[in-house]
This record gives structure tokens, sequence and C-alpha cells, in this order.
């Protein structure tokens, strides 16, 4: 590795690590918006039930999303999305 690129890479996880520790402020941040549950899961006409299984998860979960009490990560998001902005593919890929 070149010098120069190793220095920019030593800075930049300098710059990280003051960053994580709260001695810097980030130059920009991201926040992702989490799906409305209740909305897609309306959308496509479903009930609490047979939209928690068609997911593969508790009814409860769902309850806890849909109140605002937890919210979906990870794959769970992912999936919430795909529902969201293709609904048809979303529907015919999960009842096969």
């Amino acid at each position: 590795m070149k010098e120069e690129l190793f220095q920019q890479l030593a800075a930049s996880l300098k710059e990280g690590g003051a960053i994580l520790r709260g001695k810097k402020r980030a130059a920009r941040t991201t926040t992702l918006k989490s799906p409305d549950a209740r909305a897609i899961r309306k959308k496509l006409g479903l009930s609490q039930t047979g939209f928690a299984t068609l997911i593969g998860i508790s009814p409860r979960t769902l309850q806890n999303w849909e109140q605002g009490h937890r919210q979906p990560e990870g794959t769970a998001r992912a999936l919430l999305r795909v529902a969201e902005c293709h609904p048809e593919a979303f529907l015919e890929a999960l009842h096969r």
C-alpha cells in the first residue's frame, strides 16, 4: 500500500474512533425511517395473525410494531420494505 493511502486510512480510523467515543461529531448521519407495519398489512388486506404467519413472526411481535412499542430491525425491516414497495411480488413470493 502506498504511504499516502495508508496515512489517509489511519487518519480515518482515528477519526472514527473519536466519533464512537463521543469526542468528535460525525460530519453526517443517516436515519432510517421504520416501515409502517400496520399500513403495509392493511394495504395487503391481511389480519394481524395472517400477516405475522406469512412473514414468520409472532402476532405479538407484529402488535408491538403496530403499537410503536418496538421497531422492526434487520431482515424484518427489509421484508417490510419489499412488501411496501412491491406488494404483488411480496405476496406472490410468500404464498408459494
